[in-house]
């Protein structure tokens, strides 16, 4: 008797089992019948579902409004918009203005209470953002209904082939043009992935972009990679990284290096011509705020086949010395390397030499409005003869008060292994100027 009294309870699981798999069926059924309906086609053509997308579009990509052209039906879950366009964003993007929309809606997205559209793909668009500062937004009072309804839109990705991402730059436009972009959620936030294009930010030339991935929250701006070239097929490159606060911590902290840089795209144009070579090198900017006068680093910089032709001041010198080949400097080596806390620089370990003909070494320290330091110039026997021609001209400029107070003593020969007469230049505001008629030449020009 006990054995037939359990055969009832053991069909219980399996008739509620049964039952929920018949009400899982049931609801897809009705959900595919929903989804096909030609009245829900006929909703979200409306004007009633741009309205309400509009609202939760603007809200999910923090702007006050939005604005959508018609929208169509295209499947079972997706949907076309000419257009969408919004702007005075309250975070990271200030303004949105995007072409040839198509998105898959992700009805699974309804339990979790968000309209989810996990792929957005855009013709063409344009971004502009910001660096913003986090504020409370306000929290409109909602019917009681409301708890069982989508409450914000979520984007999985955002994707478009030809996109702008502009921002402000000392009062201009500046940004990535034409290039292919990603914007993928984090958190409440974004991130932005843009391939391709160019980048334009005067007074820096422009730029081709190989690739760029930044993240803006509420606290801060990373720049977790910016690859740059004049010539993307080129061996030249221009990379940064670093991360900028925007809360209550604003401090900076930024490093970039560069290499085989051409120096013609950084110059102006009356200089193109004259001043050949490619840049090597790197820089660390640090400070509490992105203001200069906070600002602290140091950096290095390497000039590789350097050379200086049709210069002026070296024509000039070649028709003192009459001596053509000054006319052209071929340099063999030239590099720096530089630190500041402003408002103070410093400029130490210049080297700039062409073999055979002369060497510069030195140091400059400049802190407004003073400056002083140490140069020393090297020349080569065949250069020498010129210089006494220099020397007769330069005293007597000073002895008519051109240079302000000399004094004149002899020095020692500098390197005598590598040149046959150098040449040291001290000067400083606050010192006068000294001078020697001598192998070695030491200075200080007030």
């Amino acid at each position: 008797m006990q054995r037939h009294n359990l055969v009832p309870f053991r069909r219980k699981p399996l008739i509620l089992a049964v039952a929920i798999a018949i009400f899982f069926v049931i609801a897809i059924t009705a959900g595919v019948a929903l989804f096909c309906s030609p009245l829900l086609t006929k909703y979200v053509e409306s004007d009633t579902f741009r309205v309400k997308m509009e609202e939760e579009t603007a809200k999910g990509l923090h702007f006050p409004r939005g604005r959508y052209a018609r929208i169509r039906r295209t499947g079972v879950f997706t949907a076309q918009s000419d257009r969408f366009e919004a702007d005075n964003g309250r975070k990271a993007m200030r303004s949105l203005d995007a072409h040839g929309i198509t998105a898959k809606f992700n009805p699974w997205g309804m339990f979790l209470r968000q309209w989810r559209l996990d792929d957005v793909h855009v013709q063409s668009g344009e971004v502009e953002i910001q660096i913003y500062e986090a504020h409370p937004e306000l929290v409109k009072p909602k019917p009681w209904f409301a708890i069982f309804l989508p409450n914000r839109v979520y984007l999985e990705k955002i994707q478009s082939e030809q996109a702008n991402i502009t921002w402000r730059f000392r009062g201009e436009r500046a940004g990535f043009f034409g290039t292919q972009l990603l914007i993928t959620p984090h958190g409440r936030d974004f991130e932005y992935v843009a391939t391709g294009g160019r980048m334009k930010m005067a007074p820096a030339p422009d730029l081709e972009l190989r690739r760029t991935h930044i993240l803006i929250t509420k606290t801060f701006l990373t720049l977790y990679d910016l690859d740059l070239a004049s010539d993307s097929r080129s061996d030249e490159s221009i990379r940064a990284q670093g991360h900028a606060g925007l809360g209550q911590d604003k401090s900076i902290d930024a490093k970039a290096n560069f290499n085989s840089v051409p120096l013609r795209q950084w110059l102006p144009a009356e200089w193109k011509g004259r001043l050949k070579g490619s840049a090597f090198g790197d820089i660390h900017w640090t400070g509490k705020d992105p203001k200069l006068e906070s600002s602290s680093g140091e950096g290095s910089l390497r000039i590789h086949n350097g050379r200086i032709d049709d210069v002026p001041l070296l024509n000039k010198l070649a028709e003192l010395a009459q001596k053509k080949s000054f006319e052209r400097l071929d340099l063999n080596e030239c590099s720096l390397s530089f630190a500041w806390r402003y408002p103070e620089i410093e400029i130490k370990d210049i080297t700039i030499e062409e073999k055979g003909k002369f060497r510069i070494e030195g140091e400059i320290s400049i802190k407004r409005p003073v400056l002083r330091g140490t140069i020393k110039l090297g020349l080569s026997r065949e250069y020498l003869d010129w210089l006494p021609k220099i020397l007769k001209k330069y005293l007597a400029d000073a002895q008519a008060g051109t240079y302000g107070r000399m004094c004149i003593y002899p020095e020692r020969l500098m390197n005598p292994g590598r040149t046959s007469a150098s040449a040291s230049l001290n000067f400083s505001r606050n010192r006068p100027a000294l001078i020697s008629v001598s192998y070695f030449v030491s200075s200080a020009i007030g």
